[in-house]
């Protein structure tokens, strides 16, 4: 069974350069392993309008869709209201997570901005934090996670056992220091036209101490293809002089 996933990354300071993402490789090797590739990502500002449009947009073209960012106190985090209104429902508070919150915090200091994170798009389900309490949620195929990288896992591992897998992603990887792109390109097209369900893909690699060469990768969900498609590309090294090796090359 055939899955596809997508990934909203919501916050300015990602587009601003002002903090560095560090989630997305996480989330496409976890989502890869459970059989639900990433197919794509945006990266989007802290825009009602903005979020709003591309939630109901991706959540209409892939079986899952995953965001990160924007669910804390702060008045710039407006993913959960954003959330409700893509769904046409209201935002409100939730009560098993306004009874957690308020233990964890403690009456007293369990003030209005820690009360945002109480609230929620009516009929999400929330997802557990085991780092800071908070949840993030569930609402249709759409889950809401923090940005924070730490966080964010320990949601994304809450959630994973309930999503509904595909296929696993296989990949076999052959590197070469003795030829390049140029040499490859036609030879790789050509495998590429035979197996049209697969990712090829051509990564040259220059090592600061000269080390210079090329990574084939091949990937897909069919293991018996992505085997064959190996062996064309092994073979394809070797008919152009080249030394594959296999796996990634070294730092």
């Amino acid at each position: 069974m055939r899955r596809t996933a997508a990934l909203i990354l919501i916050g300015n300071e990602i587009l601003s350069g002002r903090t560095r993402d560090d989630n997305i490789q996480f989330l496409a090797t976890r989502l890869g392993e459970l059989g639900i590739p990433l197919r794509e990502i945006r990266v989007i500002p802290d825009i009602r309008e903005t979020i709003v449009e591309t939630v109901t947009e991706l959540r209409a073209r892939f079986d899952e869709v995953f965001t990160t960012g924007g669910i804390g106190p702060t008045h710039d985090d407006i993913t959960a209201p954003c959330m409700a209104e893509a769904f046409g429902v209201p935002w409100e508070f939730h009560p098993p997570t306004f009874a957690l919150l308020e233990d964890f915090f403690g009456a007293e200091k369990f003030n209005a901005a820690r009360q945002r994170m109480a609230k929620l798009p009516r009929g999400a389900t929330p997802i557990p934090n085991s780092v800071s309490v908070a949840p993030g949620f569930t609402i249709g195929n759409v889950h809401v996670m923090a940005g924070v990288p730490r966080i964010m896992r320990a949601m994304f591992e809450a959630l994973a056992p309930s999503l509904k897998q595909g296929a696993p992603v296989f990949s076999r990887t052959w590197y070469t220091p003795s030829l390049y792109e140029g040499a490859l390109a036609e030879g790789l097209e050509a495998i590429q036209d035979r197996f049209p369900d697969l990712d090829l893909g051509s990564y040259p690699f220059h090592r600061e101490d000269g080390r210079r060469g090329v990574d084939l990768v091949a990937k897909g969900q069919d293991k018996a293809e992505v085997e064959k498609a190996a062996q064309a590309i092994y073979d394809l090294l070797k008919e152009k002089g080249g030394a594959p090796v296999e796996g990634e090359p070294p730092p």
